[in-house]
């Protein structure tokens, strides 16, 4: 049921029993005119204010003259019970009751409601001496206020209810457009870079080395259907990579751009996710070092220590004022999904070294 829906039923509802109850009042006119007139205000006061706070309380707001349509209302509850025979209060406490739990705290509408209860009770029980019929309208005053106020929670509940889904529908779309704004980043990165730095290559080698250039060519044509797989498995929002297999390509990749490579590996066992937060920062630092840096040597490498498994990529080169920029923010995102760590820094001696924890 929507909010919309929940919102006509309480209505429905709470009007009914209302309706209902100031009908009861129109029985004084049997006890003469004066009584009559006296008992049709009284249901015009205690229906209007009742609708007023009920209106504003199914929208989840105070009436704008809270606290004084609640004291009106409890006016026309009780002051004609000195003006009229019979218990006056017995026909209009229950929709009081409802107005009182909906606005006050428990621990004042609660004693409140009981203290309605009992006088409800035996102002009737006074006047007709009859304990079941006392009794009746006694409870009647409970009850009938808790409905009201479990109508109005109805709704409010309701309303909060599809707030919070669409906020978590807008929160998995926002998070969808992280992860692809996320994921081409650092997938595409490495692969744009390769492709812009074989193009390079290709071209100082075309005119003195053909055969050379050709296979620069061909390997640039293997980066951009990887290119394209990639951006494949960004949209199926499948990306499973494989540590082993990155640093692999980063090696020959950097040893083709004119960069010793050496990698260290060590033995280890990784859950998926901690191998694939490694596996990006091993492709977020090959990137930055093509990009960002004049590197002639670079260094990968892999240790266990305490159930932790710690990358380093360490590269000479690197400016002064190097920014690895988003990218970095985005890596420290996946390891900590992983449940680790990663780090960029200077190493004091003109390089730069990337490091990440993740668990074994």
């Amino acid at each position: 049921m929507n909010s919309s829906s929940a919102q006509r039923l309480a209505r429905v509802l709470i009007t009914t029993v209302s309706v209902a109850y100031s009908l009861i009042g129109l029985i004084y006119f049997t006890s003469g005119p004066r009584n009559g007139f006296v008992a049709s205000a009284a249901v015009i006061g205690v229906v209007v204010t009742h609708y007023l706070n009920m209106r504003a309380g199914l929208r989840g707001e105070r009436p704008p003259l809270f606290p004084l349509t609640l004291v009106l209302q409890a006016v026309a509850t009780y002051v004609p019970d000195f003006l009229l025979p019979s218990g006056w209060s017995a026909v209009s406490a229950p929709m009081l009751a409802g107005s009182l739990l909906v606005f006050l705290p428990l621990r004042w509408s609660g004693p409140l409601v009981g203290a309605m209860t009992l006088w409800t009770g035996g102002s009737i029980f006074v006047w007709s001496a009859n304990p079941v019929i006392a009794l009746f309208y006694g409870l009647s005053v409970a009850t009938t206020g808790t409905m009201i106020y479990a109508m109005v929670r109805f709704v409010r509940v309701t309303v909060d209810l599809e707030h919070a889904r669409a906020e978590l529908a807008e929160a998995a779309v926002l998070k969808e457009r992280l992860r692809i704004s996320r994921d081409l980043h650092d997938g595409l990165g490495r692969s744009l870079t390769a492709i812009a730095l074989k193009g390079d290559l290709a071209g100082r080698l075309m005119d003195r080395d053909p055969a050379a250039a050709r296979g620069e060519v061909g390997e640039l044509v293997q980066v951009a259907r990887e290119a394209a797989q990639d951006v494949r498995q960004v949209a199926r929002g499948y990306r499973e990579l494989s540590l082993v297999s990155e640093v692999d390509r980063a090696v020959a990749l950097l040893e083709t751009s004119g960069v010793g490579c050496q990698a260290h590996l060590a033995d280890a066992a990784l859950p998926r996710q901690s191998e694939a937060a490694l596996a990006w920062g091993v492709r977020e630092a090959v990137t930055n070092v093509l990009r960002h840096s004049r590197a002639t040597t670079c260094t990968i490498s892999t240790s266990l220590k305490e159930g932790r498994l710690r990358l380093e990529v360490v590269n000479d080169g690197a400016p002064a004022a190097y920014d690895p920029g988003g990218g970095l923010t985005g890596l420290a995102g996946r390891a900590a999904q992983a449940g680790g760590t990663a780090e960029a820094s200077a190493t004091g001696t003109g390089g730069f070294r990337l490091t990440m924890e993740v668990p074994a």
